[in-house]
């Protein structure tokens, strides 16, 4: 073993004790990674890591900052952002990171991003042909 990864491994037993709390946040994380796209929600990421949703949602604040679904709505935004660069259209680009309706869509990316996924998109191209 190496001096840094003992000192690694010093930090997180001081820090973060508790393996089992980081091995449920983590695999939780991953998850939602891996499965944003699909309809998630606080009752099934628990299930997922047999553990009550109201740990799950204190144990991700904790550990992240922010809820679970704060997290996947995040990754939903920036899957999205790719996907308009790319040239994908608007209502294609909804459903396929997740979202439900089109309007909704718009109206939380506004939010987010500050321009409405057109205004993203055609700023998006504007940059990439000049």
């Amino acid at each position: 073993m190496t001096y840094y990864f003992k000192q690694i491994n010093k930090v997180k037993d001081d820090c973060y004790s508790n393996t089992g709390q980081l091995d449920t946040v983590i695999g939780t994380r991953h998850y939602i990674n891996n499965h944003f796209d699909k309809e998630l929600n606080l009752d099934f990421l628990s299930n997922v890591r047999f553990t009550s949703k109201f740990h799950l949602l204190r144990l991700f604040k904790k550990y992240y900052g922010q809820t679970p679904k704060q997290y996947i709505i995040d990754k939903r935004i920036e899957q999205a952002k790719i996907l308009l660069q790319k040239g994908t259209n608007i209502t294609d680009t909804c459903f396929e990171v997740g979202f439900d309706s089109p309007s909704s869509f718009s109206t939380l990316f506004k939010s987010r991003i500050g321009l409405t996924p057109t205004e993203f998109q055609k700023r998006a191209t504007f940059t990439k042909s000049n």
